[in-house]
């Protein structure tokens, strides 16, 4: 037997014969799929709805933490950097003010300047001191720019406007890149001049190196024109253009989203820093700060899935449950209609037996009547008191009625059956009676019936119609099993002190073991033919509980069928256990 056979529920195949044009409404798989598609949409629409709300709203917070996130780096960051740049600044503007011009035109003292200067905060390269014609005077530091004129410099240019100038990155000597810058000054009494350095950026690069932008992340500093201002890992070199559009100024640190060409979602934080040109910016692409999103989502849809099963099962299950108890009701409602109609019909054909063995009996009294008075005339005159045939064929009349009578009175055995009392019988009767109903059917097939019932057998205390009926469903059941030539054996046996068997053997076309389990349930039918019910052994098994006793049942298919019924001795009703189709008959 298949799976799909073992679990699929005995209502899935249900046809009511008597649903007329209307099957659906007695369709119990319909009744099913209808309360697991019901139940699982009123279960599962909360859920879901439930999951979904739930994860937009911790996607709105892991986006706002990853937003904030990068906003705060990129805050600690251009901090570093200003502070990094005012400080230096500062040092440059105290030089000035603390010292005159002529001390500083002095080659001696810029050299211990710078070498003080690199001892107490580091990244000075060079300094010089530039006149108002934009020459430099005064040197000190690796490069040989001491007399060089840098009028044309944008460093001169703009510190003369604005008095303080701190420039991109430049290449001085085609070697090295550096932030130059210039603070103007002018001393009371004299002309102003510039004091000109140049500052180191690789403690820059080397800060923007060490955030923590992720794998694909990139920190870098560029100027107003979108030139790079720091190497940058996704744009290039200093004074590569980058792709994408400087952002307008705004005080603070700011975050946007920007779309690429590719359809990528980038999240830019930037911000300017003060007194400069620079803008710090911090690039990730959105995927990757949303990275905790992945697996909080695939735990929420393991959550939902798993929690989805769970309903489906349970809503399954009880859908099961529920429309097997609708269809176990529904049978036995079936059943009792079936029984209540068959009761009728029985109390009927027994009113209708009643009614013609009264009607038979009737002109048989009067054939039998005046057969022997005629016999008795003949008898007394010698004409015909010699003629032994005329006598013999009167016998013969007379023994034709008698035979007729005991029909009639079987008839009217039979239309007892709806007295329930409890009296003394005797089954060897019983049995005989029943058989005599089947003698002309078993003629004309040629079935062979043997009886073995010992004379030890003592009397039952019973109701005599249920015993009728269980035996005759029994032997109908064993004709309709067997073929022309078959054989039927009826047994009985003493169990114990208190139980009587009767064993029913047929040699017919016999029950398949799958279905053995079955054979007792109502409307369970294997014969084919038209006008089977599946009520016959049902109502056999009932009628045996009711008096007390059980039945079982061994069957081999293409081998025969055996039945035993076992019965109690006494009119006591006992407590019968469940039949066992698996019991060994002997």
């Amino acid at each position: 037997m298949s799976l799909l056979k073992k679990i699929k529920p005995k209502f899935w195949d249900h046809h009511d014969s008597a649903s007329g044009i209307h099957p659906r409404l007695f369709s119990f798989r319909r009744k099913w799929k209808m309360m697991v598609l019901f139940s699982s949409v009123v279960a599962l629409i909360p859920l879901i709805a439930m999951t979904w709300v739930d994860y937009r709203i911790t996607r709105a917070a892991i986006e706002a933490e990853a937003l904030e996130r990068t906003g705060r780096l990129v805050s600690s960051s251009w901090r570093t950097v200003s502070f990094f740049l005012t400080e230096r600044r500062n040092a440059l503007e105290f030089i000035v003010k603390d010292n005159p011009l002529a001390s500083l035109q002095k080659v001696e003292r810029l050299k211990a300047l710078l070498e003080n200067l690199n001892r107490l905060i580091g990244g000075f390269v060079d300094l010089g001191i530039v006149n108002a014609s934009g020459r430099i005077i005064a040197y000190t530091g690796p490069y040989h720019l001491n007399g060089a004129n840098i009028c044309r410099q944008a460093c001169f240019t703009e510190v003369q406007n604005r008095g303080v100038y701190i420039s991109d990155s430049v290449l001085v000597k085609g070697r090295h890149r550096h932030i130059v810058m210039g603070i103007k000054y002018r001393q009371l009494g004299g002309p102003y001049f510039i004091l000109r350095a140049t500052i180191d950026s690789k403690p820059v690069i080397e800060l923007l190196d060490q955030l923590d932008v992720g794998q694909e992340g990139d920190a870098f500093i560029v100027n107003k024109s979108g030139n790079l201002v720091t190497p940058s890992r996704l744009y290039g070199q200093i004074h590569d253009k980058i792709p994408l559009k400087v952002p307008v100024y705004t005080a603070g640190v700011n975050v946007i989203e920007n779309r690429t060409g590719t359809g990528q979602t980038l999240v830019i934080a930037y911000t300017y820093i003060p007194d400069t040109s620079f803008i710090l910016m911090v690039v990730r692409p959105k995927d990757e700060l949303l990275a905790p999103l992945r697996a909080t989502r695939l735990k929420m849809l393991g959550f939902l899935g798993v929690s989805a099963v769970v309903i489906l099962i349970a809503v399954v299950g009880m859908a099961t449950y529920l429309v097997h108890r609708i269809h176990a009701a529904d049978q036995k409602r079936i059943e009792a209609l079936h029984q209540v109609e068959y009761t009728n019909k029985m109390v009927s054909l027994g009113r209708l037996a009643a009614g013609v063995a009264h009607e038979i009996n009737n002109p048989l009294a009067i054939i039998s009547e005046k057969s022997g008075l005629i016999k008795d005339i003949f008898t007394l005159r010698g004409d015909y008191a010699r003629d032994e045939k005329l006598l013999a064929l009167i016998d013969d009349v007379l023994a034709e009625v008698m035979r007729c009578g005991a029909v009639t009175q079987r008839l009217l055995n039979f239309a007892r059956q709806g007295d329930i009392t409890f009296q003394r019988v005797d089954l060897a009767e019983i049995i005989s009676e029943m058989i005599a109903f089947l003698e002309k059917d078993a003629e004309s097939r040629d079935i062979r019936i043997f009886i073995d019932i010992p004379e030890d057998i003592p009397e039952l205390v019973s109701n005599r119609s249920n015993l009728q009926q269980i035996l005759l469903n029994l032997f109908n059941n064993a004709f309709a099993a067997m073929n022309e030539g078959g054989i039927l054996e009826v047994k009985v046996k003493r169990e114990s002190e208190e139980y009587v068997s009767v064993t029913v053997t047929d040699n017919g076309c016999g029950i398949p073991q799958e279905d053995l389990g079955r054979v007792f349930e109502p409307f369970f039918c294997t014969k084919t033919n038209e006008g089977c019910t599946g009520l016959g052994l049902s109502i056999t098994y009932n009628l045996a509980e009711e008096l007390g006793g059980t039945i079982f049942v061994k069957s081999e298919e293409g081998q025969g069928t055996s039945f035993k019924v076992v019965l109690p001795l006494t009119s006591e009703k006992r407590e019968s256990q469940k039949a066992c189709p698996y019991y060994p008959i002997s």
